[in-house]
């Protein structure tokens, strides 16, 4: 059974910055091409970014980029989301996911994306 959790929210000001992490257990394909999604209250899921584990090759979101840094440590299982230059905009509930297959494609749509973990607050006051 695969089991995602996250940890690292929280509230800082604008400009300042946050480390998430998530914790992946299971089946060893579960960490294979894992990523982040946020939303914020009355919006749509957005992707924020994805990591391939075997190749490290990492994908974003335009919002994001150059600001927002994912990563792995092989050793923990662990991705890590760290978040810099924070704005207001980026308030949301972030939440890590698995696509759960053994090909270890990266993508940006939430559909490819089999399993979920229960997110975590990020608030970011101007």
């Amino acid at each position: 059974q695969v089991q995602l959790v996250e940890s690292g929210g929280g509230s800082v000001q604008a400009g300042g910055s946050l480390r998430l992490s998530c914790a992946c257990s299971g089946p060893s394909f579960a960490k294979y091409a894992m990523g982040w999604f946020r939303q914020a209250p009355g919006k749509e899921r957005e992707f924020v970014a994805a990591i391939a584990w075997s190749s490290g090759m990492t994908y974003y979101g335009n919002s994001v980029k150059g600001r927002f840094t994912i990563s792995k440590a092989n050793a923990m299982n662990t991705v890590i989301l760290q978040l810099n230059s924070l704005k207001a905009e980026d308030t949301a509930v972030y939440s890590c996911t698995s696509v759960g297959d053994t090909a270890g494609r990266i993508t940006s749509l939430a559909l490819n994306y089999r399993y979920w973990g229960q997110g975590t607050q990020v608030t970011v006051s101007s």
